[in-house]
């Protein structure tokens, strides 16, 4: 089983989900600001790596997409 404790220190306990599921075309920079804040940002990438939606770690699937491409390169 996975080590999930970092999850207690997370910077987005108790904001709108929404912030991190921005519309398509609409710009992730409100959840981007709030993961800079967040401690524990590595572990949410890692605990996400895949996601197809939304901001995890302060990445947005653009993000994740392009540095999917550059790993690959």
């Amino acid at each position: 089983m996975k080590d999930l404790t970092w999850l207690d220190r997370i910077a987005c306990a108790g904001l709108d989900p929404d912030i991190f599921f921005p519309e398509r075309g609409e710009r992730a920079e409100a959840a981007k600001v709030i993961c800079r804040t967040c401690p524990v940002a590595s572990q949410c990438q890692e605990f996400r790596q895949g996601a197809q939606f939304g901001v995890w770690g302060g990445q947005s699937d653009r993000d994740r997409r392009k540095q999917r491409k550059e790993n690959a390169a």
